[in-house]
C-alpha cells in the first residue's frame, strides 16, 4: 500500500466507520454555458493574473496591512474598490503545487509535484498535463508569462514548453539568488558533483524553441528582476493591443519569497526597512499595469487578478505576515491557506464587493475555460469548479464548500466551510509535522487561529465529520482510479489504464 493510499483510509475511516457514501463523479464535466460562452473572438475578454509568491493575508492596507506592515498599498486598496475581494480564496501551501494546481485545475499530487523538490533533480509537470496556458492558446489567446515558473527547469518543462508564447523569468525559486554569493557552492560547481548544483539563470523564451540564458540569477539580479518583469509584461500588453487576438498575462513575481529585499529604486524609500520599501514596490507595479490597461483603452475588456501562491515566509528577517490567521506556508494552517485575491472586470465583477465563500486557485482553470470559450479535458480527473456565475455576481453563493488540504505529499485533513477536521499538524513549516488518532477540530469562526482543537462544545460539533467524508471518499476513490503521477515521472508519460 502507497503511503498515500494508507493515509487517505486511515482518515477516511474514522470519519466514514459504519456509513454508506453516495457515490460520486470525479470525472470533469463540461464548463457551464453561460453569456460568456458565447462571447465572439474579438469580444473575449484579455486576462491579467498576478501571483505573488509566498505573499500573506495581511500584507495590503485592504487586509488589515499597508500602513501597519510600513507602507501604504493605495493603487491595490483602489483595484479592490473596484472589483471583489475575498476573504477565503484558498491555495496549496507551497509554492510548487499551487504553481500546479493552478495551472492544471487539478490537485498537486495528481500531477506529481505535490512537493516543492527536495530531492527530485529532474521535476515538474509532464507533456501530458493541460495547462492553463495551452486551453487559453487553444482558444484563440496570446499567452505570456513574466516571472517565477517553478514548475520545472529542464529541456521540455519550461513554460514554453506548456503553453506559452512568451517567457521572461526564472525556472525555480528565488533562495537559489543566494548560491553565488557562497565560495563552498562555487568551488562544487566547478567540481561538477551534480548537474543540478549549479547557478540559476534568468531566462528568455519564445514557443517553439529551447529558452535563452540571459545572466545568472544572484544577489544583484535579484533587486532587479521584479521591475524586468513588470516592463515586459507591460510592452507584451502593448503589442497584442496591435492584433485582433485576446491576451493572457502571467505574472508571477518573484516578491515576497525570501531575501525580501526591494530594488534600488524602492530602497529606503518607505523609511520602515525592507517590508515597507518592498510593499511600496510591488503597489506602483500593480498601478502601472493598471495606467498600461486605462492608456490603451482596454481595461473594462480585462479581468485583472491580484492573488498569491502561497501564505508567508517563515524564516525570520524575511517573515510576512497572515493577519488574523495562524502560520506561515508549508503547513496546513489558515495563514498558509488563504491569501489575497482581487478581482476586478468592470461592468462584469461586482465592485466594492467583499465575499467569504470559499474559492480554491484551482478553480480558475474551468472558470477561465467557461468565459474564455476553452475546453476542460475530459480524460482526466479535474477539480477546478467553474465559479463563473459566483464571480460575476449573479449569485452569493461559491459553487465549492471545502477542500482537501494537502501539505507536500500528505493528506493533513478536510476544510468544509467554517471547519476543518486535521489529522495531521505542524506549527511552522521547518517543525516535525504531528499526527493524531483522534482528529483536531476548529471552528474557524469562533477560533480563527486554530488553537483550540477541543473545548467543552467540540463534542457538539462531530457530525461536521458527515459532510467532510462527501469531500474526502470520493477524492480517495479518485486517486484509485486514476493514480497520481510519481514526482520525477519523464516524459512522454502515458497514463495508466
Amino acid at each position: 500500500m502507497h503511503e498515500k493510499e494508507g493515509s487517505i483510509r486511515k482518515a477516511g475511516a474514522w470519519i466514514t466507520a459504519g456509513a454508506i457514501l453516495a457515490s460520486a463523479t470525479v470525472m470533469a464535466s463540461a464548463p457551464q454555458e453561460s453569456q460568456a460562452k458565447s462571447l465572439p473572438s474579438g469580444e473575449k475578454p484579455n486576462i491579467v493574473l498576478i501571483f505573488m509568491d509566498n505573499f500573506g493575508y495581511g500584507e495590503l492596507g485592504c487586509y488589515g496591512g499597508g500602513i501597519t506592515r510600513g507602507a501604504p498599498t493605495p493603487q491595490i486598496d483602489e483595484l479592490a474598490r473596484q472589483g471583489t475581494r475575498f476573504t477565503n480564496f484558498n491555495v496549496e501551501v507551497q509554492c510548487t503545487p499551487s504553481r500546479a494546481a493552478l495551472m492544471t485545475g487539478r490537485y498537486a499530487i495528481r500531477s506529481g509535484c505535490g512537493s516543492v523538490p527536495i530531492t527530485t533533480g529532474m521535476y515538474g509537470l509532464t507533456q501530458w498535463e493541460v495547462t492553463m496556458a495551452e486551453m487559453l492558446s487553444d482558444a484563440g489567446y496570446a499567452t505570456g508569462m513574466f516571472g517565477k515558473w517553478h514548475l520545472g527547469h529542464t529541456k521540455g518543462r519550461f513554460p514554453t514548453d506548456q503553453g506559452f508564447d512568451e517567457w521572461y523569468g526564472i525556472p525555480n525559486s528565488t533562495d537559489e539568488s543566494l548560491w553565488p554569493d557562497q565560495p563552498q557552492f562555487n568551488d562544487v560547481v566547478k567540481e561538477k558533483l551534480s548537474p543540478y548544483a549549479v547557478p540559476e539563470y534568468i531566462y528568455d523564451g519564445r514557443k517553439g524553441s529551447n529558452p535563452k540564458k540571459v545572466k545568472v540569477y544572484d544577489s544583484a539580479a535579484r533587486l532587479d528582476i521584479d521591475r524586468e518583469c513588470t516592463n515586459r509584461a507591460k510592452d507584451f500588453i502593448k503589442s497584442q493591443v496591435k492584433t485582433a487576438k485576446p491576451f493572457f498575462v502571467f505574472l508571477p513575481y518573484t516578491q515576497t519569497h525570501m531575501p525580501v529585499v526591494p530594488s534600488i529604486e524602492f530602497a529606503g524609500k518607505s523609511g520602515n526597512g525592507n517590508w515597507g520599501d518592498v510593499l511600496m514596490q510591488i503597489d506602483s507595479y500593480i498601478g502601472e499595469l493598471l495606467d498600461t490597461l486605462d492608456e490603451l483603452g482596454i481595461a473594462d475588456k480585462t479581468i485583472f487578478i491580484f492573488t498569491s501562491d502561497n501564505g508567508p515566509e517563515m524564516l525570520p528577517g524575511h517573515n510576512g505576515w497572515s493577519g488574523p490567521w495562524r502560520g506561515s506556508y508549508f503547513t496546513g494552517l489558515e495563514g498558509s491557506l488563504r491569501v489575497p485575491f482581487i478581482i476586478r472586470w468592470p461592468n462584469r465583477v461586482p465592485a466594492d464587493r467583499v465575499s467569504n465563500e470559499i474559492v480554491h486557485a484551482m478553480d480558475l482553470y474551468a472558470t477561465f475555460a467557461n468565459i474564455a470559450g476553452g475546453d476542460v479535458p475530459h480524460d482526466r480527473i479535474i477539480d477546478s469548479i467553474d465559479q463563473t456565475d459566483f464571480f460575476l455576481g449573479k449569485q452569493e453563493k461559491s459553487n465549492r464548500d471545502g477542500f482537501v488540504v494537502y501539505v507536500g505529499n500528505d493528506l493533513f485533513g478536510i476544510k468544509w466551510r467554517n471547519w476543518k477536521m486535521m489529522f495531521k499538524e505542524v506549527e511552522r513549516g521547518t517543525d516535525a509535522k504531528k499526527t493524531y488518532d483522534f482528529p483536531r477540530f476548529y471552528n474557524l469562526y469562533s477560533d480563527p487561529k486554530e488553537e483550540y482543537p477541543l473545548t467543552r462544545d467540540t463534542a457538539g460539533h462531530f457530525w461536521v465529520r458527515w459532510p467532510m467524508a462527501e469531500i474526502l471518499k470520493p477524492h480517495g476513490a479518485s486517486l484509485s482510479e486514476e493514480p497520481p503521477i510519481k514526482p520525477g515521472t519523464p516524459d512522454p508519460y502515458v497514463p495508466m489504464k
